[in-house]
């Protein structure tokens, strides 16, 4: 009996001091554990908010009750295994989804905060344009206070075929606009009002080289006649082009470096600015791709680096003139017609035909000749830049020459690659 009472006695102790132990254990885990929830979000970029993730408590707990392996035989409680190792990375498990879910949050909150006062910032400058013929109402669109001096950036279609233009800016001043110019090409034109309303500060322009596909962009303008609207998409594509509104006799001109857009674009919002996440203009709203007449999620803008070269021109001689080479080109080469021609390679502008009396022709570049196939220089390079393709050849003379300038064209002639200096004339 003394014995028996002896070895129960010394159970009962190891009893009561490993439950003591193992009360020791969960309280310094679970009071580290539960600091955790304070969730510091300045690792993710936004301000340091103290976030108390209740819903997780009960959570915690539970790890903490159940993450330490044990058993139980005659009355005695073995742990198993080391509980910090099990705890902590149960919690690890938790936490990190707490700490991203809050930060996904607080990344929408901060976006919202930021087109808030984009619009804020950029809206008072972006205009409701309508277009008279006499009294006539023509049409309406949008445009943007560009400079200080009243100059309005819109759409050469929007003003197209008007006598008399009227202005109702965003505050509900409304007041009368004249023409200085149009550039047909580039779709571009620029009207002027007498006085700016207080508060109102002309848009920063951009600039669209920077641009990047998948980039966040912002389009305000008047669709439908919905003043002010805004919407949000991101650049789909970029170096599109698009024909230009005249036919010449020697075809339709292209624009070159087009930013294609998902951000809803519908009628009304043609001339209106395109915006970065800076509230920089990158483009001006121009056109949709569409069966319906409404946005389609296919939407072009003319890129702002055009503006920069035509818009100048524009308030000073109220046009602009572009360089002139005198070739007509074929499209992009495939393999079967690279081996049809005998060239070395697919990249570059194979000319089909070049006008008569043109800076071309008076530089002895080659056409194809009335087969239209064979014979005709094979454009690749231009002052040592490569030409890839036809949009790249129209960029670099609208982005980076001038009428009258010389430039050196290096074709692939009758098997072997020759330089031939052309002095660039105007566009008719």
């Amino acid at each position: 009996m003394d014995n028996l009472d002896s070895n129960r006695s010394r159970n009962i102790g190891i009893i009561a001091v490993t439950v003591l132990l193992i009360g020791i254990l969960l309280g310094a885990l679970l009071i580290p554990a539960l600091s955790l929830l304070q969730v510091d979000l300045s690792a993710y970029g936004f301000n340091t908010v103290a976030v108390t993730a209740s819903p997780q408590e009960n959570t915690l707990s539970t790890i903490a009750e159940t993450a330490i392996p044990a058993v139980e035989e005659d009355g005695v409680t073995t742990i198993l295994s080391e509980p910090e190792i099990e705890v902590e990375a149960a919690i690890e498990d938790v936490v990190p989804a707490t700490t991203a879910n809050s930060a996904a949050q607080f990344a929408g909150l901060e976006m919202e905060d930021r087109l808030i006062a984009l619009y804020e910032q950029v809206n008072p400058a972006v205009v409701f344009i309508f277009n008279y013929d006499g009294e006539l109402p023509l049409g309406t669109g949008t445009g943007f206070l560009s400079d200080s001096d009243g100059h309005i950036i819109t759409n050469n279609h929007v003003v197209q075929n008007g006598d008399r233009y009227e202005v109702l800016f965003p505050s509900g001043h409304r007041m009368e606009a004249t023409l200085v110019g149009t550039d047909v090409d580039s779709d571009l034109a620029v009207i002027r009002v007498p006085e700016i309303p207080a508060g109102v500060n002309p848009l920063t322009l951009g600039d669209s080289a920077q641009n990047k596909i998948g980039q966040f962009v912002v389009a305000i303008g008047n669709p439908f006649g919905q003043q002010s609207s805004m919407s949000l998409g991101i650049i789909s594509g970029l170096e599109r082009t698009l024909p230009s509104q005249r036919v010449t006799e020697r075809g339709r001109y292209s624009l070159p470096d087009v930013i294609q857009t998902d951000a809803p674009i519908n009628p009304g919002n043609s001339g209106g600015p395109l915006l970065n996440l800076n509230g920089e203009v990158v483009g001006i709203n121009s056109a949709i791709r569409s069966e319906t007449g409404s946005n389609s999620g296919v939407g072009f803008a003319v890129p702002i680096n055009i503006a920069h070269r035509v818009v100048p021109s524009i308030i000073a001689n109220g046009r602009h003139v572009y360089p002139f080479l005198g070739i007509s080109m074929a499209p992009a080469l495939d393999l079967t017609a690279q081996e049809a021609l005998g060239l070395p390679q697919t990249n570059g502008v194979y000319i089909t035909a070049v006008a008569s009396s043109s800076p071309a022709g008076d530089a002895g570049l080659r056409g194809a000749g009335a087969n239209n196939v064979t014979g005709g220089d094979f454009v690749v390079a231009i002052n040592g830049a490569e030409i890839n393709d036809t949009a790249d050849l129209t960029a670099y003379l609208v982005y980076e020459t001038e009428v009258g300038e010389t430039i050196t064209m290096t074709v692939y002639r009758d098997g072997e690659f020759i330089d031939v200096d052309v002095v660039l004339g105007e566009r008719p």
